[in-house]
């Protein structure tokens, strides 16, 4: 049996510099421009997305393309609902902020694909996931994650809608009802492109230290 290894790449210096770039660059995108990815771009990222680690090589992300208007109606809908229930529970001194953002680029960006994950998936066997089943969920997380940086290298902005009901989501899909969905991604190019997150930009949260975060047993 031949071994499918090979000798790894060296990354340098000029590489890392690039790959912070990436990282700084790897934005939240709420703006985007209403014209098609260029031919092949998503299948491509969706491609490079399946490249991402997942628990006992389970592969459990499932992906939708959305993509009948009908369809995308209804999610416009379910998030409607949402955001109207995120807004009438925001205190009074960030009401106004919260009414002021944009939180989702449902209108125009040209690409909307549902991330779901199959919580008991064939492949994997089982592994891993015994004692922690959620990583089932995590696994599909670092999908979402390896897409995101892909797109960012290539100019594509990616923007995740949380404010979705996930039942109603798998509802307006029709998709197996054991199917959970992780996120729902809004793929287009960003019209705003900014390495400062538009939170903060706004005013309505910011970046904090590694050493707000860091312990030591």
């Amino acid at each position: 049996m031949t071994s499918q290894a090979t000798t790894p790449p060296r990354f340098d210096a000029a590489f890392r510099t690039r790959l912070d770039a990436l990282f700084a660059w790897r934005r939240d995108v709420r703006h985007f421009e209403r014209g098609p990815l260029a031919p092949g771009v998503l299948d491509d990222l969706l491609a490079q997305a399946t490249e991402a680690p997942s628990v006992g090589l389970s592969q459990p992300w499932r992906f939708v393309l959305v993509r009948a208007p009908e369809r995308r109606a209804d999610i416009r809908a379910i998030f409607e609902t949402c955001n109207a229930q995120a807004l009438a529970g925001q205190a009074s001194e960030r009401a106004g902020l919260y009414a002021r953002l944009k939180l989702a680029g449902l209108d125009d960006a040209p690409e909307h694909v549902a991330v779901f994950v199959e919580p008991e998936p064939e492949a994997g066997h089982g592994l891993g996931r015994a004692t922690m089943p959620e990583t089932v969920a995590y696994s599909a997380v670092m999908a979402i994650h390896t897409l995101w940086l892909a797109a960012a290298a290539r100019g594509v902005g990616l923007g995740w809608v949380s404010i979705l009901d996930p039942q109603a989501v798998r509802a307006a899909l029709d998709l197996p009802e054991r199917w959970q969905l992780v996120g729902y991604l809004c793929i287009g190019y960003p019209a705003e492109p900014s390495r400062v997150p538009e939170l903060e930009r706004k005013g309505w949260e910011h970046r904090r230290p590694l050493a707000d975060f860091l312990l030591t047993r």
